[in-house]
């Protein structure tokens, strides 16, 4: 594992890190969980991300990493790892549960931190711009919990290229720098590259890629089609049966023959591809099994594309 320093900052962060979006809630295995956990420990990942609501029921996950971390990273091991949650969407009823007020983002790190049963988190983010919310609030409640001693950084994430700016500026009036931001980035999902990444690469902020394998469409499950067991099956997915379109599958098809010229699988390539560019500091992957979480990690084997299979991929993408 390699690790890349975050912007300017002094953090590095692994090539690879892990987000319990799905599969460390409630409704999920423990067992199962704290296994993949300990595993990508094992292989270097030292960035574990969160959120509030990640489950499902919302704050299980956060509950479940707790347990996790009391069960297998006591003492100076919590100094070798990079804890990161987030506030912005619905977590609770009710007119203080949702969106960026400095009273939701500052109540919600208290309960996550309760939750997690740790003092502090290494990244806090806001994880939506608020329409309603002057940015200058929002700023603030981070700068407020860097300097109460609950986040050692901050961040923000689905922030545009423009609130970006903004945000960061306003971070850098208060004193709290802005450490990273978080945006969605796949070969299928490329809207940071308008503007986004420019800015970061402007302002000496990081960049880590969630939702790399846009919710496992860059992967050989929906070559043939939609399995039942998918998660554009599921009526409660965020992939949705729509998204997989003749015209997408032939294109992953195409991907996938791409993929294997290399050695990899589709997800492999998908990943190392997010790599080649170095204003990404850190991909953030989800695994359902510890031998899922190890071939996406193998992803590292071949990170270096030649002109034409670069070429190929966007004459395919386009």
């Amino acid at each position: 594992m390699k690790y890349n320093r975050c912007g300017r900052s002094g953090l590095l962060l692994p090539e690879i890190s892990l987000g319990l979006w799905h599969n460390f809630g409630s409704v999920d295995n423990f067992e199962n969980a704290e296994s993949i956990a300990i595993e990508a420990f094992d292989k270097g990942i030292t960035h574990f991300d969160l959120a509030n609501n990640y489950g499902p029921v919302p704050g299980s996950a956060e509950e479940n990493f707790g347990k996790i971390l009391w069960h297998n990273f006591q003492g100076n091991l919590r100094d070798e790892i990079v804890i990161s949650t987030k506030a912005g969407y619905t977590m609770w009823k009710g007119p203080y549960g949702d969106w960026g007020s400095r009273k939701y983002l500052l109540s919600s790190l208290d309960q996550s931190l309760k939750r997690m049963n740790v003092d502090y988190v290494d990244i806090f983010y806001s994880h939506r711009p608020d329409p309603e919310t002057p940015i200058e609030e929002t700023m603030m409640a981070l700068d407020h919990a860097v300097r109460s001693g609950k986040a050692l950084y901050v961040g923000i994430s689905n922030y545009s290229a423009e609130q970006t700016r903004v945000a960061v500026d306003v971070l850098k009036q208060l004193g709290t720098p802005c450490l990273i931001h978080q945006a969605k980035y796949s070969m299928l999902e490329r809207w940071v590259e308008n503007g986004l990444l420019d800015v970061l690469e402007e302002k000496g902020v990081g960049c880590i890629a969630f939702s790399p394998l846009a919710q496992g469409l860059l992967t050989d499950k929906y070559l043939n089609g939609i399995p039942e067991n998918s998660r554009a099956h599921n009526p409660n997915g965020h992939l949705k049966e729509d998204e997989v379109t003749e015209e997408r599958i032939q294109k992953l098809i195409q991907l996938n023959e791409i993929a294997q010229n290399r050695n990899q699988s589709l997800a492999q390539m998908a990943l190392a591809w997010l790599q080649k560019d170095k204003r990404i500091t850190s991909v953030l992957i989800g695994a359902s099994s510890v031998k899922q979480l190890c071939n996406n990690i193998d992803c590292l084997q071949n990170t270096e594309f030649s002109h034409d299979e670069l070429n190929a991929i966007e004459s395919i993408l386009s």
